[in-house]
């Protein structure tokens, strides 16, 4: 009896992230996920469950990483409004690409309660961190202080999403460095 062939889980999980990016839960097909991540139907059946389950895991993979890319890019600069300008960089920087979290956003909103837990899991750590670093921001003088620093994350929180969504549609990088801009501007 012949050996079901090994595989390197993670680069599948990121070979599926990749298909879900471009296509969706909904567009991305068995075929294209088996295809992409290089093994057969039922080692993705062993291995992640079936395809609801794969989609969540490479979920909660990318917004993971991308919320630890967020707040190493908030925290770089010499003052906390640089490191706001960074992060505002990196967004801008990506912003064209496929996003997994964004798209999940737009495709469930609330309506999954999975999708919902992970999502909202990430987006009150990046709230966090960007609360903490307008704070520090005020504390330096670099944002206005009458700014209450949760309405100030949940705006840059919006204005990321916004940024992204202009990206994604086309918007040149000078029209994404106009809308970084005055994100930033509103704070002040």
């Amino acid at each position: 009896m012949a050996r079901p062939r090994e595989f390197d889980r993670e680069a599948a999980l990121e070979a599926a992230a990749c298909v879900f990016r471009a296509h969706g839960h909904q567009g991305a097909s068995m075929a294209e996920l088996t295809r992409a991540m290089q093994i057969g139907k039922q080692s993705l059946y062993d291995t992640f469950g079936d395809k609801w389950r794969l989609y969540l895991e490479a979920l909660t993979r990318d917004v993971a990483a991308d919320g630890a890319a967020h707040r190493a890019a908030l925290s770089t600069g010499p003052r906390a409004l640089d490191g706001l300008e960074i992060f505002l960089a990196r967004v801008r920087a990506t912003a064209a690409q496929p996003n997994l979290g964004l798209a999940a956003t737009l495709a469930f909103g609330r309506a999954q309660p999975e999708v919902a837990a992970i999502l909202g899991s990430a987006e009150r750590a990046l709230q966090a961190a960007l609360a903490a670093r307008v704070r520090e921001a005020q504390a330096e003088g670099d944002v206005a202080a009458e700014l209450d620093p949760r309405e100030a994350a949940a705006f840059l929180s919006a204005g990321i999403a916004g940024i992204r969504a202009a990206g994604r549609a086309g918007a040149s990088a000078v029209q994404l460095q106009a809308l970084a801009e005055l994100t930033l501007r509103a704070l002040r």
